[in-house]
């Protein structure tokens, strides 16, 4: 046990003590949790020193946000949770929405902020950043708790931990105010007071008459398809989701994080007929997906309805680990529910070689599309204008990322979000990092560092010029532990677009706009770091090649046509304006 200290209590004895401190830090590592992503200050300063001395990795942000974005993927990545470690009142605020933005996409994650003390908070007496940071806390996590005592470390980290994974994984938070970590007590009660938890994702194995009554749904399909959600990336049962696909024949369209699942390129694959196979399709099985807002909510014209409120007929099948997601919008005909490993598992096994195929047609009808669709991709891929545009600067990102399957590629942005999405192939699993359900800008760089720092490995992040100006002073966080990072922002100087005017014709720019040929790669190379101001595919292509050959930090600034692009992306309708016009 690390820290222990000696201190006399009688003449000629002594009695070995620990502290909040060290108890923290043997708690996270009892657990294999080996890495912190903070922001160092009152009052965790200390614990943030102590943790690098006792061997853990400690990644220090200039701001708590992209640090709790860090930890929030870093859970996903792993299956652990991500630990981040904030100052009271502003920097836990700070931390906030990431740990809304875990809790919603069910990242395993753990907010530490340290905090005032409890009799001043509650008198309302003026304290140092004074804030009642659980009762906050409470309305964004899956769960929160406060640790008082020193002798009770143990039960909150263990707590905090199984909260976190088990089940539907989130965010959770835990309280540590100041005066807990100078507290000393016994070390060898200290030691007996640390838990290491014990399965804390047990297996939730699927009713066996929901099973059945799944594969009879499946097996009566006409034209059947199957949908993969970032649960089923997350669930790391890639060989059993892959043999289910495989087995079945069922084409599968992946969202967005489940890309890589299987290849993109997979002749099962449909993400390039999807609007086809959506309001085609007859029966729908979801394996870790939603029917929220990405999925047009399973109604609507997206699925064949009549109207936005309409449901297009389609029967579903549901797995996942909460019950409660059943009928969240549309009827769920047969779900499964449990974990994702177990319930793929519990359906392959029956599925056998007497396994009926989809229909001969079905299939067919979806590779004719595919194939007209790929083939009218490639022709506008093909194209060089000048300025670049989306496409023929992701066409570049194409090929890098196809001569790198190894790469983790992180993507936000409105359209550099969109056309990425829809361009760059993947093709293993967990490796397309990108802004989830919410569609929060923010988690580029954040997510970035905590990719490089999990995997060891080169990451090249997709970012929109708006979406990097959320993050883009964590190029010095990049650069400080010379992390293998290569960031390409598509510049067309503005949110969606950058040509858009002040209609009064006053001075100030349009709120839209930004500044015009902005130099966004003298920022990497003000921190050391490798900066490239590319107008060309060609120079882009060389730009990324040496960034990869060097794994240097390096950020591209990619300039491309500021007409280029479409407000919201391929979400116009969601904005009021558009619904009215």
């Amino acid at each position: 046990m690390g820290g222990t200290v000696t201190t006399p209590q009688f003449a000629g004895e002594a009695q070995a003590v620990t502290d909040g401190f060290n108890l923290v830090i043997d708690a996270l590592k009892l657990n294999g949790l080996d890495t912190i992503f903070g922001v160092p200050g009152i009052p965790i300063t200390d614990l943030a020193r102590k943790a690098q001395a006792a061997g853990m990795r400690v990644i220090s942000f200039r701001h708590e946000q992209s640090a709790a974005y860090a930890a929030s993927i870093a859970g996903f990545m792993t299956g652990k949770p991500g630990i981040c470690l904030t100052v009271s009142a502003p920097g836990f605020l700070n931390g906030l929405t990431a740990l809304a933005n875990a809790t919603t996409n069910c990242f395993p994650m753990i907010l530490i902020s340290g905090s005032s003390e409890r009799e001043i908070v509650d008198l309302q007496q003026g304290d140092y950043e004074e804030m009642d940071q659980l009762a906050i806390a409470k309305s964004f996590a899956k769960a929160a708790f406060r640790v008082l005592h020193a002798e009770d470390i143990g039960v909150g980290v263990a707590r905090a931990i199984r909260a976190a994974v088990s089940g539907r994984p989130g965010g959770v938070y835990l309280d540590l105010p100041g005066k807990l970590f100078p507290q000393t007590i016994d070390a060898e009660i200290g030691k007996n007071s640390l838990i290491k938890v014990v399965d804390p994702a047990p297996r939730q194995i699927p009713a066996p008459d929901a099973v059945q009554r799944a594969l009879a749904l499946l097996r009566e399909a006409k034209r059947p398809l199957i949908i993969l959600g970032k649960g089923a990336a997350y669930a790391q049962a890639d060989a059993d989701i892959r043999a289910l696909v495989e087995r079945t024949g069922i084409p599968y369209l992946p969202m967005s994080m489940a890309k890589g699942l299987l290849p993109d390129t997979h002749p099962q694959c449909a993400s390039a007929a999807r609007s086809f196979v959506l309001p085609e399709a007859d029966v729908v099985m979801l394996v870790g997906a939603r029917l929220n807002w990405l999925l047009s909510h399973g109604k609507g014209k997206t699925w064949g309805g009549k109207d936005a409120r309409a449901w297009g007929g389609q029967k579903f099948v549901q797995i996942d680990i909460s019950s409660q997601e059943a009928d969240s919008n549309v009827r769920i005909d047969a779900p499964v529910v449990g974990d994702i490993g177990s319930c793929v598992a519990a359906l392959l096994a029956g599925i056998d070689a007497t396994w009926p195929k989809p229909q001969a047609g079905w299939l067919a009808a979806v590779a004719e599309r595919k194939s007209k669709n790929i083939a009218k991709m490639a022709e506008t891929l093909a194209k060089n204008p000048v300025p670049m545009n989306f496409h023929s600067a992701l066409a570049v990102v194409r090929d890098i990322v196809k001569a790198n399957p190894d790469a983790c590629l992180v993507n936000e942005g409105a359209n550099a979000l969109d056309f990425t999405r829809s361009i760059v192939d993947m093709f293993k699993p967990r490796k397309r990092l990108d802004v989830g359900t919410w569609g929060v800008m923010g988690i580029g760089m954040g997510f970035s560092v905590a990719a490089a720092v999990v995997s060891g490995g080169q990451v090249i992040a997709i970012e929109g010029d708006s979406a990097f100006g959320f993050s883009g002073m964590e190029v010095e966080t990049i650069c400080r532990y010379d992390l293998p990072v290569c960031v390409v922002i598509l510049n067309n100087s503005g949110v969606y677009r950058g040509d858009e005017k002040n209609p009064t014709g006053g001075r100030d720019p349009a709120p839209l706009a930004f500044v015009k040929d902005a130099r966004y790669e003298k920022l990497m190379e003000a921190f050391g770091g490798v900066g490239v101001h590319a107008t060309t595919p060609a120079e882009l292509r060389s730009a990324m090649e040496e960034a990869i050959r060097s794994r240097r930090p390096t950020l591209v600034n990619a300039v491309i046509d500021a007409t280029a692009g479409t407000e919201s992306g391929r979400i116009t309708s969601l904005n009021p304006a558009a619904k009215r016009q």
